[in-house]
């Protein structure tokens, strides 16, 4: 189980400590809906966790505490639509998951998910973790008794047998031991799948519709379920009331989900023109999670990674950045996503340089964290923008993230629902 340091206890009990406050922040610059650029020198009320009003100038509207921001770039709260809060992969991954419980893996999320607050996200959503651990922690950080981002989770991704998802490489056995009841074959046992996960907690459904690179399988990075598969999936989620992220490399895998209705894809390696145009016919959102694709392309040459992980990664990591520039040339509505749990937790901002690199502007690279981020999460009443009614999420930078983005790689306040987590210094 994780280890936590000396600083991350101190952390905690600075986080567990916090409660929602009324207070009245004083920003200097605060972009408040991401795309339409810094209102300057604004109040900010804050009643009850949410934001009561924003209005010019620097006033105390009321007897409340006055937090001050006006040196300060004043941003929402980050948004990241790709993660994995329970784990993080490491050379000794494969034999940690036959060590330790659900039980263990709750506290791994536990700290990973203060990490994640404290650098400056306030929602994420998990698309592949076991059940009771992230079911569990999303509750907790729900009802206050862990501090945390707001968590939206799939649980275990539903898969074929034998696919991206399911377990392999270790001996018949264990794996027969280790499958779980996401794992199914045909569009009957398929909709099983769906419902089951759907009974033990899931928000959404995710699928690997196409190989992957960590599971420890040559069986490539194409298509993995069927059509008829795909169809009774989306069906049998979308009657009742859930979305279907799709795990898709290949551009086969991407232009069958995309077709068969799934809501987005999730990494998109082998995104192309045609599938471009699926994804607008379609309204599907992109996850492109280009830091993963970074992270893994050090690792070819390591020893401790499967060679059939190995040499996937070394097709895919340099694929995701221009596949990325393609998309948002295309127009497709792209949502911030990392797949951390590949990539370190508390580095999710990472991801925002590459952005930059692929074409976005940095206003553009925070509106895909915000604004579409909530609106990918089903969340954009509540969160995305500063707006009067919405939480208090809120975080903040001493210089301009428009001119470096990389200013949000370490942020300097972090917010949410009124409850101070990172006070500026």
């Amino acid at each position: 189980m994780l280890k936590l340091t000396a600083a991350a206890l101190g952390a905690l009990a600075l986080a567990a400590s916090a409660s929602a406050q009324d207070a009245v922040i004083q920003a200097g610059h605060v972009l408040a809906v991401p795309g339409e650029g810094y209102l300057t020198n604004q109040t900010i009320l804050v009643e009850d966790g949410r934001i009561v009003s924003i209005t010019p100038g620097f006033t105390t509207p009321k007897k409340f505490p006055v937090i001050d921001l006006k040196s300060a770039y004043v941003v929402p709260g980050l948004i990241d639509s790709h993660v994995h809060i329970t784990s993080e992969f490491s050379p000794t991954g494969r034999i940690k998951d036959f060590e330790d419980s659900e039980v263990d893996a709750a506290f791994d999320g536990a700290a990973f998910a203060l990490k994640t607050l404290m650098a400056g996200f306030t929602a994420v959503q998990d698309v592949g973790g076991p059940n009771d651990a992230v079911f569990g922690l999303r509750d907790a950080i729900a009802r206050g008794a862990v501090p945390g981002p707001r968590l939206r989770a799939s649980g275990s991704a539903v898969s074929v047998t034998g696919g991206h998802g399911d377990i392999n490489g270790y001996s018949a056995e264990v794996m027969a031991a280790m499958t779980g009841s996401s794992i199914c074959n045909g569009a009957d046992d398929c909709r099983r799948a769906v419902r089951q996960q759907i009974k033990e907690g899931a928000d959404l459904i995710k699928i690997t519709a196409t190989g992957g690179v960590l599971s420890n399988t040559a069986a490539g990075l194409e298509q993995q379920f069927s059509d008829e598969e795909l169809a009774a999936i989306v069906e049998a989620a979308h009657a009742m009331g859930r979305q279907v992220t799709a795990h898709a490399h290949g551009k086969g895998g991407v232009d069958a989900a995309l077709r068969a209705g799934v809501d987005s894809i999730e990494h998109g390696s082998y995104v192309d023109e045609s599938s471009i145009a699926l994804f607008k016919e379609h309204g599907a959102t992109l996850v492109p999670t280009v830091l993963a694709g970074a992270t893994v392309g050090t690792w070819v040459n390591e020893p401790w990674l499967p060679a059939p992980s190995r040499a996937k990664a070394s097709i895919v990591a340099p694929l995701l950045l221009d596949m990325l520039r393609r998309a948002h040339e295309g127009g497709v509505n792209i949502a911030f996503g990392t797949d951390t749990g590949v990539s370190r937790h508390g580095d999710n901002a990472k991801e925002f340089a590459l952005m930059v690199k692929a074409g976005f502007t940095p206003e553009e690279a925070i509106r895909s964290a915000t604004v579409i981020g909530s609106q990918h999460l089903e969340m954009s009443k509540d969160i995305g923008t500063l707006e009067p009614g919405k939480y208090a999420d809120l975080i903040a930078v001493t210089k301009d993230p428009l001119k470096n983005i990389e200013e949000l790689e370490s942020v300097d306040f972090v917010m949410k629902g009124g409850e101070v987590y990172k006070k500026l210094k």
